[in-house]
């Protein structure tokens, strides 16, 4: 009987679970279940002491492992989820910066505040005068109500006085102020006399002639909130480079390149347009672009141009730093700061010369970037105005680099480099950036912009900023100690024309006209001579051909380097 009375206990205990278990109870037990029921049979004690630690335990354990692995599942699916749908989370980011976009320009948030903020304390003191004043009129309704208590008890002292001369002659001062706590406490105790009455009607009185000020008080702060509800708030109207900022696909265009670069970051991306549309009145920079700057551009135009476009589309804009060793233009801070109005101008108008409403338009520039004779690192003031430029154009102009090529690029920049890469804060924009030393700069500005469309200065053979007709260029290679052979058909009378130019020079050049009928001698059109560094390094020859047949070139290279060689040719039919 003792042993199923211990069971029936231990059933009934063993569901509790309101006790709260710590983590403590749980990893003390050594234990299974099974053991502490034996335990508990065996030695019949206190229902309360051996059952309720030990078979909770394990409830517990179950409940910690469990959530765990659903929060895992979780997890994984929701990051499933952000892959699959990354597009419109971009959509969405759109959609919500536009949205924000349109709240800041029914706010006119675009537009500096035109009053300064220290006009605004004096506003922040006007509640505590208003306060102070009601203070005022609240101690004078209190001195005002008690003085019409002390009126109200002097009537009834003639009543208290119709006792004799001598004891009102004999009574002491203190007399009176007994008399006058009676009065209070009867005028406390009887509601109902009349007394009661008027000194009800007297306290009215009193705070109806107090309470004017509170009245006239009133209309005071009901005009300001007329004041403040009764002013026109218009949505302001701002476009950049031309393209409103809420209209149509343009404007998307444009809001785009800021979520991009604040990696989609609606919120930053708003901070980063407002700034960009601060900066931009600050400096006039729509005033700027009429203004024309002729005169400017014959003289910086040699050291910043456009030039046709790379491979995929892209304007190319180039830059010769070494241009900046010239101290007729960049012998001061006024020289420096024209030169810098004159290149945000170019950027304008390349910009606005972009067709943004053009799905297929590219929106975007490759910069070339040209550091032959480069000032050295020596000249602090000058790369610190470089620096805070290339600063401007990345806050101001997002996500407008398609790619950056930096050519001829001496040993010491590599240090430079280092600080340089540091102002550029997007890693989408360090991806872009490509340095090549003088010795690869010509392959790599062909790997991304055809050789036909670069300009000899830069080893190719564009001589046009734009060119009518530009014949595509064809690219080889002459090995070390060898001979290459071009050959040029012309398979009816007329003139051929072509131009070639071996990169690297030290080379040896000759071209000759080789007719296909028998019997005709080959004439010769350039006789072999030796192309050094310091010739011009772009051949431009032509012949007219007579009958059907063909120019053979022949390269000759006895140095022990590869050379590239570009040529490109056209024919005219003869009249």
């Amino acid at each position: 009987m003792a042993q199923e009375e211990v069971q029936k206990s231990a059933d009934v205990a063993v569901p509790v679970t309101e006790k709260p278990m710590t983590d403590k109870e749980v990893t003390t037990i050594p234990t299974p279940v099974a053991e502490k029921k034996e335990e508990v049979a065996a030695t019949p004690a206190s229902d309360e002491k051996a059952v309720p630690e030990k078979e909770e335990s394990p409830v517990v354990e179950a409940e910690k492992s469990v959530p765990v692995k659903e929060e895992e599942t979780v997890v994984v699916a929701a990051e499933k989820v952000i892959v699959l749908t990354a597009e419109e989370v971009q959509k969405k980011a759109l959609e919500e910066f536009k949205e924000l976009v349109r709240e800041a320009l029914n706010k006119r948030e675009f537009t500096a505040p035109p009053t300064p903020v220290k006009e605004e304390k004096p506003e922040e003191k006007k509640p505590e005068e208003e306060t102070k004043t009601e203070e005022k009129t609240e101690e004078k309704k209190e001195e005002t109500s008690t003085e019409v208590k002390v009126e109200e008890e002097k009537p009834a002292v003639p009543a208290a006085e119709e006792k004799p001369s001598s004891e009102a002659a004999a009574a002491p001062a203190e007399t009176k102020t007994e008399e006058k706590a009676a009065t209070e406490t009867t005028e406390k105790a009887s509601g109902a006399d009349e007394d009661g009455t008027k000194t009800v009607e007297a306290i009215e009185e009193s705070i109806v002639s107090v309470s004017p000020p509170e009245s006239a008080a009133a209309p005071v702060v009901e005009e300001t909130v007329a004041v403040t509800e009764a002013e026109p708030v218009e949505p302001e109207e701002v476009s950049i480079w031309g393209v409103p900022l809420l209209q149509d696909e343009r404007s998307d265009v444009i809001l785009t390149k800021f979520l991009r670069a604040r990696d989609f970051k609606v919120k930053e991306a708003l901070t980063m347009l407002k700034n960009t549309v601060q900066w931009r009145k600050e400096n006039k920079i729509d005033e700027l672009v009429e203004s024309g700057g002729e005169e400017e551009a014959n003289e910086f135009e040699k050291m910043v141009f456009a030039h046709g476009v790379d491979k995929e589309g892209h304007a190319v804009i180039y830059s010769s730093y070494g241009e900046f060793q010239n101290k007729e233009l960049f012998s001061d801070k006024e020289k420096l700061n024209k030169f810098l109005n004159w290149r945000i101008q170019l950027q304008e108008k390349c910009v606005r010369a972009i067709d943004f409403s053009n799905p297929e338009a590219k929106s975007s520039f490759v910069f070339v970037s040209d550091f032959r004779n480069a000032p050295g690192l020596g000249k602090r003031a000058l790369w610190q105005f470089i620096r805070r430029a290339v600063k401007q154009f990345e806050d101001n102009y997002p996500e407008f680099a398609a790619r950056e090529l930096f050519i001829n690029v001496p040993w010491w920049y590599i240090p430079y480099y280092k600080t340089f890469g540091s102002i550029i804060t997007s890693p989408r924009t360090r991806n872009k950036m490509v340095l090549a030393g003088p010795s690869k700069s010509a392959d790599t500005i062909f790997k991304y912009i055809a050789p036909e469309q670069v300009p000899v200065k830069y080893g190719g053979l564009s001589k046009e900023v734009a060119a009518t007709t530009v014949e595509t260029v064809t690219e080889a290679i002459v090995k070390p100690a060898g001979n290459y052979t071009i050959e040029l058909p012309a398979s009816e009378a007329c003139t051929l024309s072509w131009e070639l130019r071996v990169l690297g020079a030290d080379v040896s050049y000759g071209a000759q006209f080789e007719p296909t009928t028998e019997g005709s001698y080959a004439v010769i059109v350039s006789k072999t001579r030796k192309i050094g560094s310091t010739d011009e390094p772009v051949i431009t020859d032509s012949f007219k051909v007579g009958e059907p047949g063909k120019i053979v070139i022949t390269i000759d290279n006895q140095t022990s380097k590869k050379k590239k060689v570009l040529y490109r040719f056209k024919t005219q039919p003869k009249v």
